[in-house]
């Protein structure tokens, strides 16, 4: 973990046409080149990934897919495998997102992902979260013990540091109000025990967290300062320029505070 914030933005299935997509993405890299402490990821769907690609490195600026098969070629119709994403510049890839997990992702398929991924030279963010909240018996932790656990199960020790977690509460996605940022800091120190449990405390303490779960630019400085995650996982406001062009300022201008 650095000091530098990271923000990444989940376009999910939009927009509609290559011609937004473009002028969304270069509203975004303009106002990354001006990020002093922050670097910014767009992760548009697939058939628009090669057309936003810079072709030319933009040190805070980044491409990254929303998702990656975890075979490198075959008779896989629909697939996109990580061999081709790096072909084309893209560098992140969002893996476990709960909407690919409520379709059919389990948490061996997301496993082998994340291998991929990493042998590919590309980072992974990895998506973890439960999907309720127990306020009385606490059974989430156990839920999102299990989940990462599972999720990383045959992933090597030596390339944790490779590894970019996203904590993504599934029942605080898409919702009028994120968690509270008190206890977005207290599942973030567990998402981080959990992990360290794999991968050893040393690397546990470097690895990148971010928060995902109804993010804009309103409630983004509060989410890191009092959440103390290292960045965050935004759906929506990524795909409004002007509200995430005030995220990133907002992100950025909490280390001149």
């Amino acid at each position: 973990m650095t000091n530098r914030k990271l923000i990444v933005g989940n376009w999910k299935m939009n927009p509609g046409t290559l011609a937004e997509a473009k002028k969304i993405a270069a509203r975004a890299r303009r106002i990354a080149t001006t990020l002093e402490h922050t670097d910014a990821v767009i992760c548009p769907p697939f058939v628009f990934l090669g057309a936003l690609v810079p072709k030319k490195p933009v040190k805070q600026f980044h491409i990254g897919a929303q998702s990656a098969y975890f075979e490198e070629s075959g008779a896989f119709t629909g697939e996109v495998s990580v061999t081709m994403l790096h072909d084309i510049g893209v560098e992140y890839v969002i893996v476990g997102h709960s909407e690919e997990r409520a379709r059919g992702d389990t948490d061996e398929i997301v496993a082998k992902k994340v291998k991929a991924v990493i042998e590919a030279g590309l980072t992974p963010i990895v998506c973890v979260g439960e999907a309720s909240r127990d306020i009385e018996g606490a059974s989430h932790y156990d839920v999102l013990k299990e989940q990462i656990k599972n999720s990383f199960a045959g992933v090597p020790k030596r390339v944790g540091r490779d590894i970019i977690l996203a904590y993504e509460p599934v029942w605080a996605i898409g919702a009028k109000e994120s968690m509270l940022p008190e206890q977005i800091y207290e599942m973030s120190l567990f998402v981080k025990k959990v992990f360290s449990d794999a991968f050893g405390a040393e690397t546990a303490v470097e690895v990148t967290v971010l928060y995902g779960g109804s993010v804009n630019y309103r409630n983004a400085a509060d989410i890191i300062s009092i959440g103390k995650v290292d960045g965050l996982l935004v759906g929506r406001e990524s795909l409004n320029t002007v509200g995430f062009v005030e995220l990133l300022k907002a992100v950025d201008g909490m280390k001149q505070q």
